[in-house]
């Protein structure tokens, strides 16, 4: 269920969604995504502009809908480690271009991505 992915939101239920958090706002938009029980959730840049928190639990969320459900989804995000951890294929755009195709191990193993998105 959505309160089992997002506990707060049932603390929340009696709230306007135009009353929670940005946080709180972008889960009620995840569970009300899940609710309908697709077979592809399109999800863009689901952490843009949350806090660090926040962001964890959202992707522990999704991550958790990936292991219950059968699941495709598309994930659009700048925060390429938290992105290919939960995928299995994931493509690397630079300037709207896709740079680099592959599986998650091998994309996490390329020099190119650990420069660029990882520090390395």
């Amino acid at each position: 269920s959505v309160y089992g992915l997002f506990p707060v939101l049932r603390e929340r239920r009696t709230q306007l969604a135009g009353s929670l958090s940005g946080g709180e706002q972008q889960m009620l938009a995840i569970g009300r995504g899940l609710m309908a029980r697709p077979d592809l959730l399109l999800l863009d840049e689901p952490s843009q502009g949350l806090g660090p928190r926040i962001v964890e639990i959202i992707f522990e969320a999704i991550a958790a809908s990936r292991r219950t459900r059968r699941l495709t989804i598309l994930l659009v995000e700048q925060r390429v480690v938290e992105a290919l951890e939960l995928c299995d294929r994931g493509y690397v755009l630079e300037t709207g271009r896709v740079t680099l195709v592959g599986e998650r191990e091998t994309l996490l193993a390329d020099p190119r991505v650990q420069h660029a998105y990882l520090g390395a």
